[in-house]
C-alpha cells in the first residue's frame, strides 16, 4: 500500500510522463497520445504475500491500483507452491478462491517462480489469460526455475504470455544469443503469439545489456529468420494486446 501511494504521487507530479495503467482504455489512450519520454506502468505483487492470508485484502490492493498478482515469489505461501519453495505444492483451497477473485476483477495472474503444480493447477481452472511474467524454458535452459514444454502449452493454452527473462538462470548465458535462443525454442513450441520480453530489470539481477541492449535481441530474432510481424509481437505487441483486451474497463 506504501508502494502504491509513492508511484501515485510520482504520477501526480511528474507532468503526464509517468502512467499509471488501471484499464485497457487506459492504456490504449497513453499509446494513442503518447509524448517522449512518457512510460506506463502497471502495479503488480510478484508472489501473494501482501494478501497476508486474508482474500479480502485482495480488494484493498485493487482500490489502490494493482492489477497483477503472482501466488508464490521465492517461498510457498498461503495461496500456492512456489519453484523455490519446501513443499512445491500446487494451489491451496485458498488458491483457488483467489484464482477465481482475481479473475472476477478482471486482474493478471503471473505464473512467475509458481511451482509446477501450482501451474498446473492454475492454468487448469483459468478461464482467463494468465503470464509468466519473467522465466526461462527448459528446452534451452534445463532447471527448476524454468518452464517446461508441457507448461508453455498450458499458458498458452489460456490464451496467456511467457515473458523470456535475460539473466543467466533464464537462459544459460550471459549475451543476447542466449536470450534469442530462448525466444526462438518458446515460439517453436507455443508461437509468436504467447511470446514476450520478460527481462527482469529490477535492479539486482545481474543482465547482459540494459534497456539500450534490446536493439540485439530484434536484431538476433531477424537473423534467426524470425519475420518482421513476429519479431513485432514478441518485443511489445503482444503485451500491448493483452493487457488492453483483458484489464478492467
Amino acid at each position: 500500500m506504501y508502494q502504491a501511494t509513492r508511484l501515485h504521487k510520482f504520477e501526480a507530479k511528474s507532468d503526464g510522463s509517468l502512467v499509471i495503467v488501471r484499464s485497457g482504455s487506459d492504456l490504449q489512450r497513453f499509446m494513442s497520445k503518447r509524448k517522449p519520454h512518457s512510460v506506463a506502468v502497471l502495479l503488480g505483487a510478484e508472489g501473494a504475500q501482501p494478501l497476508e492470508g486474508k482474500l479480502a485484502n485482495l480488494d484493498d490492493l485493487y482500490a489502490v491500483g494493482f492489477r497483477m498478482m503472482s501466488p508464490t515469489h521465492f517461498t510457498d505461501t498461503e495461496v500456492g507452491g512456489s519453484a523455490s519453495g519446501q513443499g512445491k505444492a500446487g494451489l491451496t483451497e485458498l488458491g483457488r478462491q483467489w484464482v477465481r477473485a482475481m479473475e472476477s476483477k478482471n486482474m493478471l495472474i503471473d505464473l512467475a517462480h509458481a511451482s509446477p503444480e501450482t501451474v498446473r493447477d492454475v492454468t487448469t481452472i483459468a478461464t482467463r489469460p494468465v503470464v509468466v511474467s519473467h522465466t526461462g524454458v527448459k528446452g534451452t535452459c534445463n532447471n527448476n526455475r524454468n518452464l517446461s514444454d508441457e507448461e508453455l502449452r498450458a499458458v498458452a493454452k489460456t490464451g496467456g504470455l511467457i515473458g523470456i527473462g535475460f539473466w543467466e538462470t533464464a537462459v544459460c548465458g550471459r549475451d543476447a544469443a542466449a536470450i534469442v535462443r530462448a525466444i526462438r525454442y518458446a515460439v517453436s513450441v507455443v508461437g509468436a503469439d504467447h511470446v514476450a520480453l520478460g527481462s527482469d530489470f529490477d535492479g539486482s539481477t545481474t543482465m547482459p545489456f540494459d534497456a539500450t541492449g534490446l536493439p540485439m535481441i530484434t536484431e538476433g530474432l531477424k537473423s534467426a529468420g524470425l519475420s518482421e510481424h513476429d519479431i513485432r509481437l514478441i518485443m511489445g505487441e503482444n503485451v500491448a494486446n493483452l493487457l488492453s483486451h483483458t484489464l478492467p474497463e
